[in-house]
């Protein structure tokens, strides 16, 4: 049974058309990546997904239900968290803060602020310090640290390793594999196709709108994502 299913989604931004007909499923416990050029409509699938854009409602369904079209406040409250690009980090907010402002809906699940520190140490050594004092990799850890204190069913990754040192790219995803590992279902949206085919166990690849290849990493070459990837 799909955890999240996603057929036809269209989205616009006013007049303009920006995805066309996506249809995709995550089953639970899997973590499904979603590839493609600038402007191929990707943070546009996740805005959609995370109740930022408006979409029919039958066109997203959660654990079964419609959910298309509600609010993001309502997803968070069903499981379905968000890491924004950019990080969003509140700067009036202390590291603590910040991670604590995730847990606002207090739904119930294995992720606290000790376990967050567990994962992320660097985060409890700097909890009193204003959230946006961080480094760019640091802030990342405290975006999804705060992400996991909502207690996610599903976890949207939202382009995390942009703008990133590779040492910090590699020390984010390390920490991915740490929560899927412990059963969170992810979807990932990425640039970084080498990085994120690592730990994903499908890929959809998204060109001007639309889905131009999926399946497992395994079974797909080099020359096919290219090919989806560049429409060459």
């Amino acid at each position: 049974m799909s955890l999240l299913s996603v057929r036809e989604l269209a989205a616009f931004y006013g007049d303009f058309q920006a995805l066309f007909g996506i249809t995709l499923r995550i089953d639970a416990g899997e973590t499904v990546a979603v590839i493609g050029s600038n402007g191929a409509g990707k943070t546009t699938f996740l805005k959609a997904i995370a109740g930022l854009l408006p979409v029919h409602s039958e066109a997203v369904r959660f654990a079964e239900q419609p959910v298309g079209g509600r609010p993001a406040h309502e997803l968070v409250a069903l499981g379905i968290v968000m890491v924004p690009e950019g990080r969003r980090i509140f700067p009036s907010l202390s590291v603590e803060e910040n991670l604590k402002v995730g847990a606002y809906g207090k739904r119930r699940g294995p992720w606290s602020l000790r376990r967050v520190y567990d994962l992320f140490p660097i985060l409890a050594e700097r909890a009193d310090q204003p959230g946006t004092t961080l480094s760019g990799g640091e802030q990342q850890m405290l975006a999804i640290g705060r992400a996991l204190m909502a207690n996610p069913r599903l976890l949207l990754f939202d382009e995390i390793s942009l703008g990133l040192a590779p040492v910090m790219v590699r020390n984010i995803y390390h920490a991915m594999s740490a929560i899927i590992s412990g059963g969170t279902t992810a979807l990932v949206v990425e640039q970084d196709v080498s990085q994120v085919l690592q730990v994903a166990d499908r890929v959809y690849c998204f060109r001007k709108g639309r889905v131009s290849l999926e399946g497992r990493p395994a079974d797909l070459s080099r020359e096919q994502i290219s090919a989806a990837y560049f429409g060459v």
